[in-house]
This record gives C-alpha cells, sequence and structure tokens, in this order.
C-alpha cells in the first residue's frame, strides 16, 4: 500500500522559478510542438512530488521525448491524471479560486472552450482572486504573472494538489 506523502509546494514554487524563462536540458522542448506549458507544469509537480507513476499510457512520466505519458504534456491528460490517480505520483482536485495555493495549477481556455494552457501558482496574496494569484508558464514565458492579466479567457480550472503515493 502506498504511503501519502506531502507535496512540497516549495520546491515545486523554487523550481518554477529557476526555469520559467530557461529550459531544463534534462526534458525536451516542446514549444514547436504545441507548446512547452505542461510539460513545464509537470516539470514543477515533479519536482514537489519526487515520485512519478511508470504506468504505460495512463501514468504520469517523463524518461525521454519518445518515453512519456501523455499525462506529461497534454492539458486535458494532465488533469485527467491528478483528479482520478489512485496510484503513486501525485494527485489532486478541481478546486475554486479560494482553495487555490502555491505550487496548485490553473488550466486556462483562451481562444476555444477546450483547455489548452496550464500555469503553475507561484505566489498568492491573501484571499486568492484573479488579482492576487501569480502564475509562472512556459510557451508565453512568463513568472510571477497575475491571472487578472490573461485577456479573453472562457474558462479556467484550478486543480489542487493533495499529496503524492509514494
Amino acid at each position: 500500500m502506498p504511503k501519502i506523502s506531502d507535496y512540497d509546494r516549495k520546491a515545486a514554487v523554487e523550481y518554477a522559478h529557476e526555469w520559467a524563462y530557461f529550459r531544463n536540458p534534462a526534458f525536451y522542448n516542446y514549444q514547436l510542438l504545441g507548446g512547452d506549458c505542461t510539460n513545464f507544469a509537470s516539470q514543477c509537480i515533479y519536482a514537489g512530488s519526487k515520485v512519478m507513476n511508470y504506468t504505460p499510457v495512463f501514468g504520469w512520466y517523463y524518461r525521454s521525448p519518445n518515453d512519456k505519458t501523455p499525462s506529461w504534456t497534454g492539458v486535458r491528460f494532465l488533469y485527467n491524471f491528478l483528479t482520478s490517480n489512485k496510484g503513486l505520483g501525485p494527485f489532486g482536485s478541481e478546486v475554486d479560486i479560494k482553495s487555490a495555493e502555491p505550487g496548485d495549477i490553473v488550466q486556462l481556455a483562451v481562444s476555444s472552450d477546450n483547455y489548452h494552457h496550464t500555469p503553475v501558482i507561484v505566489k498568492v496574496e491573501g484571499e486568492p482572486t484573479l488579482d492576487t494569484v501569480f502564475v509562472a508558464a512556459h510557451t508565453n514565458d512568463c513568472d510571477c504573472r497575475p491571472l487578472s492579466s490573461y485577456q479573453g479567457v472562457r474558462k479556467m480550472r484550478f486543480i489542487h494538489i493533495e499529496g503524492v503515493r509514494k
């Protein structure tokens, strides 16, 4: 039976700050293949969890550009993994903005109703609102960007990382 451990939010946020404007050479840069945002979010979550789930297809891992799960780089697949994971690795749930914490992720739907961008929450100042939640992201690289600065957002969902099974 896997042991449930705390998610290291500080480590996830520190990783996000360190790599927001750079690419960690240990991971492929998917910028030219549809974007690097969910790859970056997965790296941050991994920094805070230290555990991958090596279940083929439906797990969450990265070994190389050609040996990874869809959840490592795909917006909806990461959501599905985190919110339904009963095995090893990080797990979470969709929450309201009021429950958002640094180290969690937010997914945005801007140009359509499909979620397509995954920033990492790096700071919450006081009561969580669009003006007080700040994110880091790849694709349109940023760090400490207020959520309110994203224009034309149709939908937004917050995924709170509840813990890690080791």
